[in-house]
């Protein structure tokens, strides 16, 4: 049959099974990571280090307010990949047809929110007055244009979940040219600024959002969409809320802890702020590598849960652990050797920006790979439908350590070093708790599988 899954998840030897699914994720995760270093250069290259400010300042608080529904994506995919596992056609479709009209609703919410909020939340964060007013106009452009970003998102992990890593791959490949092509027409051409770049990223990203929709029509098993079908399920809903509300709620309180430390930085002044907004745009491509692993861990362990085959989740977490520690260790080590010659493509200043970027670098970059083991940890305990303790675990580990370090050992030891050395902590931390529930868990699950059988 066509447009059936592409790999059997559920059936080893995994390791090239793995690979085979994640790359497209991470090639995709980098291309998604593309449109805002894209962004970042443009507007460096031709309109200064305050540019680059202006869009680095709106990172953090864009993750705050989207980050809610891009779990609630996360919940969608473990349920069609539980659906898929237990091969039950209906619960997979009815999966579908409520998990996009949700990322409409939450894109039109995230509208509203982001057109009405953005410069009170920009001058809560202490963003500097000589980039506020950019900064402003960035987010509400982006904000406008959020659904299609929302519809994509849940689209996406879709057909991840049906083992389709490659469609949408292909169509950010689409929406990144386009995203180019638009920079450099809006800010080079035409003498927009942050605008610019900001309409460049709505309108390719739109692109991306009818081409998951077309291909997710044309699919010929339970994850086809038809408009007729379209409706909410309340039972599926929930669900959905279960396992995508915690990591929804963990992404905003991650998020919430980034904006403190944002505003921290911001507090170093405009030289500082540009150069960890290059060196975050560069770290971003280390995370995204390994972050894809921790999808795949879910999609996997998801898919075995419903087929009742618990003996694979731990060898699938395993595997995912290690490729993502590889993948922390060499893009982390192999970015900051080159430091010095990537940030300047950024910072067209140069100068002290570039050093204070590679400061940032040393304490996160280097050891990035500690957040990815504790990411597929995550991912792995949220395959297996426990969602609330990586959560909980999270919260704590990482948000409560981040905040109380600011308000506490930062507070005496004022520099930009002391912020970022927070991070590598939490992460030692967490991901030690996180091992420890992941494995009381899976024994948990196995003797109730047993007693079943």
């Amino acid at each position: 049959m066509k447009n059936t899954q592409r790999l059997d998840l559920c059936s080893g030897p995994f390791l090239k099974k793995i690979i085979l699914y994640t790359v497209p994720i991470i090639l995709t995760s980098m291309l998604q990571l593309l449109f805002n270093a894209a962004d970042l250069m443009v507007v460096g290259q031709f309109r200064g280090n305050n540019a680059v400010s202006a869009v680095g300042a709106t990172g953090s608080l864009v993750n705050l307010i989207v980050c809610l529904f891009v779990g609630l994506s996360t919940g969608a995919g473990v349920c069609v990949a539980q659906g898929i596992g237990a091969r039950d056609q209906q619960r997979v479709s009815r999966a579908v047809h409520t998990a996009i009209p949700v990322g409409i609703i939450g894109g039109a919410i995230l509208t509203v929110v982001g057109l009405v909020l953005s410069p009170t939340l920009l001058q809560m964060m202490d963003t500097p007055e000589n980039v506020v007013g950019m900064s402003t106009v960035y987010l509400r452009i982006y904000f406008a244009g959020i659904i299609p970003i929302m519809v994509f998102n849940f689209g996406a992990a879709i057909l991840r979940s049906a083992g389709d890593t490659k469609s949408p791959l292909i169509y950010l490949s689409v929406a990144g040219v386009i995203n180019v092509l638009l920079n450099l027409l809006f800010v080079v051409a035409f003498g927009r600024g942050v605008d610019g770049v900001a309409w460049a990223t709505t309108i390719s990203q739109a692109v991306a959002c009818v081409l998951v929709l077309r291909k997710l029509s044309k699919r010929e098993d339970g994850c086809r969409l038809e408009l007729k079908k379209m409706k909410i399920y309340g039972h599926v809903l929930g669900r959905i809320v279960r396992i995508g509300l915690p990591a929804g709620v963990q992404s905003m309180l991650f998020s919430i802890s980034n904006v403190l430390i944002q505003s921290s930085v911001n507090s170093f002044g405009e030289i500082v702020l540009s150069g960890n907004s290059a060196a975050a745009n560069i770290e971003g491509f280390v995370y995204m590598g390994m972050n894809a692993f921790q999808q795949t861990a879910m999609t996997f362990s998801g898919q075995n849960v419903g087929a009742g085959k618990y003996k694979n989740v731990g060898k699938v977490v395993r595997l995912n652990m290690a490729c993502a520690a590889v993948i922390g260790i060499a893009l982390g080590g192999l970015f900051f050797l080159l430091a010095e010659h990537l940030l300047p493509l950024y910072l067209k200043e140069g100068g002290e920006a570039v050093q204070y970027g590679i400061d940032r670098m040393t304490y996160i970059c280097l050891p990035y790979f500690l957040c990815g083991l504790m990411d597929v940890l995550s991912g792995g305990l949220r395959g297996m439908g426990a969602s609330v303790v990586p959560m909980i675990v999270s919260v704590l580990g990482v948000c409560g350590l981040r905040i109380l370090w600011i308000f506490t050992v930062f507070k005496k030891v004022n520099t930009p070093a002391c912020l970022y050395i927070s991070y590598p902590i939490s992460w030692v931390i967490t991901g030690t708790v996180l091992l420890v529930c992941f494995v009381l868990l899976l024994r948990k699950r196995k003797k109730q599988a047993a007693v079943l059988v």
